[in-house]
């Protein structure tokens, strides 16, 4: 079901955020006393045991020409973990933390590609009489997978519910703007890289490479990331470089990637974390402090790729490494998510991720590719 209406492009006015705001560009007005509000913790989604595994992944991956035993080997990673994908769990707790921190407003979660759908969600909310959500995205960055497809999942579940004559009306919606640079989402990750440089041999510590991780993307897609292009690599700098310079000030980090999926005949951001590990080896570092930045909590790819395979690699180079948590539930990121929706709700200048250009972070998707429902 297309989210764009008859003659217009998707990177074309009027944008997805003003479409799923009714029609009408997220301005700074307070919110209108009296209406009825929610807020919408909307994720990735993740399966829930071994019979789910592949299904999810081909939910994930239909339209992108994936081959079959490329699902195969990451399905083993699932299988792994007894086919439970950890970052369902963590997003209940991110939903009971913001309640527990004060939020006034109904909570929901939903996903772009599991149950909870994010469909099913939407008509929930209808059916409860919410007039308008104010969407939390677990990624505090911008990209298409990290912002822009957040706002088409909204907009692909009011499609969804709108041609639905017996449903209730539906909410509008506003997706809250990007938290990388915010003061609790920067002190937790402070906090949880000095925690992971105390693992270190005392002697070790002043001389560890600090090593910031974020989940590689196509190079076509940092091309058109924000509005002016490459918007999710400076803005992860941004963050790694406050969250260093929380525990070391000036103290030098890289900024690697992880998680890659694409077939080697596409160019994704690089260097890769093992590379780059094999690379300060060769050049003489004896330590490692590797801290994902680029995440929200502590979910598979950061398990499986850091936990296991990042850190095997430092096994066979020698190097002494520790890998710092992800900010998760800790409470000065949940205060700074709270402090996220109050701002939306009293005013101010929508800044980006919420009110995102037309064209910001668009990618052409394949043809015929549907939504993330299983069909």
């Amino acid at each position: 079901m297309s989210i764009t209406p008859d003659g217009q492009r998707p990177d074309e006015e009027p944008s997805l955020a003003a479409r799923n705001n009714g029609g009408v560009v997220p301005g700074s007005a307070p919110a209108p006393a009296g209406r009825r509000e929610a807020l919408l913790v909307l994720g990735f989604g993740g399966p829930e045991g071994h019979d789910q595994v592949m299904p999810f992944l081909e939910n994930v991956t239909r339209g992108r020409g994936i081959p079959r035993e490329r699902l195969e080997s990451v399905a083993e990673h699932y299988h792994h973990f007894d086919g439970v994908s950890p970052i369902n769990d963590q997003n209940k707790a991110l939903v009971a933390a913001l309640r527990d921190a004060g939020v006034d407003l109904p909570v929901y979660w939903g996903n772009r590609n599991w149950a909870p759908y994010v469909e099913d969600v939407w008509r929930a909310m209808a059916t409860d009489g919410i007039e308008h959500a104010y969407v939390l995205a677990t990624s505090a960055y911008a990209s298409f997978s990290g912002c822009r497809q957040y706002h088409e999942d909204v907009a692909r579940a009011r499609v969804a519910l709108e041609s639905d004559p017996a449903a209730p009306a539906g909410p509008t919606a506003e997706k809250l703007p990007h938290y990388y640079d915010a003061d609790g989402f920067v002190q937790a990750n402070a906090d949880a890289l000095a925690a992971a440089l105390a693992q270190l041999p005392e002697d070790l510590r002043d001389g560890a490479r600090l090593v910031a991780t974020a989940h590689s993307i196509p190079d076509a897609m940092a091309a058109v990331a924000g509005p002016e292009g490459h918007t999710y690599e400076r803005e992860l700098e941004t963050a790694a470089r406050l969250v260093v310079d929380r525990v070391a000030p000036g103290r030098s980090f890289d900024l690697v990637w992880q998680s890659r999926s694409g077939p080697p005949s596409v160019p994704w951001l690089e260097p890769d974390v093992n590379d780059h590990l094999r690379a300060i080896a060769d050049a003489g570092a004896q330590a490692v402090v590797v801290f994902p930045v680029g995440f929200i909590s502590d979910h598979l790819e950061v398990i499986w790729d850091l936990d296991n395979e990042a850190e095997e690699t430092a096994q066979e180079l020698g190097l002494a490494f520790a890998r710092a948590a992800t900010a998760g539930t800790h409470p000065a990121f949940v205060r700074s998510l709270v402090d996220l929706l109050a701002e939306r709700r009293a005013g101010g200048e929508p800044r980006l991720g919420t009110n995102c250009p037309a064209s910001c972070c668009f990618v052409q998707r394949p043809a015929g590719r549907p939504g993330a429902r299983p069909s």
